[in-house]
């Protein structure tokens, strides 16, 4: 993963990850777009990042190891301005136009 990515990659940034997915024979690429509202242990060997996203009106969160060879790649849609707390795990009882004004998205 390119270290510029990876600063990128903080709570209250939205992001898209590109998961390669085996199915028979085949391999193929799946986007998961959300918000992230965790990023645990740095850069060491076990580190995280927690994705939330709502699909169909429920909410879906998915943790990614940051050096999984399943991921393809990550694009960073937009980082926070100013976010108070490392994490975000208040925003699961927020509306979307809710997490927007605490998370004050650029």
């Amino acid at each position: 993963m390119d270290q510029a990515i990876l600063e990128k990659i903080k709570p209250g940034a939205k992001v898209r990850v590109w998961e390669r997915i085996k199915e028979g024979g085949k391999e193929r690429q799946s986007p998961f777009s959300g918000l992230v509202i965790a990023r645990k242990h740095g850069n060491e060997a076990g580190a995280s990042f927690t994705v939330r996203a709502v699909v169909a009106e429920v909410g879906v969160e998915k943790v990614y190891p940051i050096h999984s060879p399943m991921i393809a790649k990550i694009d960073v849609l937009s980082s926070p301005k100013k976010v108070q707390k490392s994490k975000l795990y208040h925003v699961r009882e927020f509306s979307a136009k809710k997490i927007r004004e605490r998370v004050k998205t650029k």
